[in-house]
């Protein structure tokens, strides 16, 4: 990774630290106990402070560090065991499916010792009809190409380019997705 600050700065932040505290309180209530979907969604909205469209459909457990910073579109799909970190924003646009376990990461720290205690943050964006599957990582700054799948248990440092599959860590490219 780049020692170079490319994103906020957050230390000190209490603006942050708060909205970290609010956002943790509510995916534990959120997180508590049997929910309907309509239940979750409404959970989200309040979690993420926007629309939440009534066709997104979430498993929880749920977790998410900073909800002001998460964007769904129409007809998204995540399953259990989600870890969103969205300090640096994440955008999971339409008909999007996100397995079990995936972790989407925003946030990163300097690699020199005396800079390592700043969060460094990159947007992760996830485009239409992408699909994770189980127990994907994707580190920040990352784009997932539209149509693109990212296969189980792959950790993603790169931009994934539309109609793709990748495998692996670091994930490459595998091949182009099959048109039926």
């Amino acid at each position: 990774m780049n020692d170079k600050p490319t994103g906020k700065d957050y230390v000190g932040s209490d603006d942050l630290y708060a909205d970290v505290q609010r956002t943790m309180r509510l995916c534990a209530e959120m997180n508590s106990g049997y929910h309907t979907e309509a239940e979750v969604r409404d959970c989200l909205r309040e979690i993420t402070r926007s629309e939440v469209p009534d066709t997104v459909r979430v498993f929880t457990p749920l977790n998410i560090n900073y909800g002001p910073g998460v964007r769904f579109g129409n007809d998204c799909f995540l399953n259990f065991g989600c870890t969103l970190l969205a300090i640096g924003g994440i955008t999971i646009e339409d008909d999007v499916f996100i397995g079990p376990h995936c972790v989407l990461a925003t946030e990163y720290h300097p690699e020199g010792p005396a800079k390592r205690h700043t969060l460094l943050t990159k947007p992760i964006v996830v485009k239409r009809n992408a699909w994770l599957g189980a127990d994907v990582k994707v580190l920040a700054g990352v784009t997932i190409g539209e149509n693109a799948i990212v296969a189980a248990g792959s950790v993603v440092t790169k931009d994934v380019p539309d109609n793709m599959v990748v495998a692996g860590s670091p994930a490459k490219v595998i091949r182009e997705i099959k048109q039926y």
